[in-house]
């Protein structure tokens, strides 16, 4: 599950960071990644955009159980590199 919240956040990351972009810069960048002009789509940027939005969902109902897991994960490395 650690891993599927690290690629949660890093998506949600990516999201932020075009959003971003585009409010400040006018400039899309998922769609320069796929060498397309601001505002265009194709399948592989709606698949990002629609990774994005389940990240968004996943991190929402997540958002206690994660820092616990976390945490719980933690504590039980420490004790068994400690032994």
């Amino acid at each position: 599950m650690k891993k599927l919240d690290l690629v949660a956040v890093v998506l949600l990351v990516v999201g932020g960071l075009n959003w971003g972009l585009v409010a400040l810069a006018r400039f899309d960048l998922v769609a320069a990644v796929f060498g397309m002009e601001f505002g265009e789509t194709n399948a592989l940027t709606r698949i990002v955009y629609g990774l994005v939005g389940l990240s968004a969902v996943y991190i929402a109902t997540q958002l206690r159980a994660i820092p616990r897991r976390w945490a719980t994960t933690s504590r039980t490395h420490a004790h068994t590199t400690a032994a």
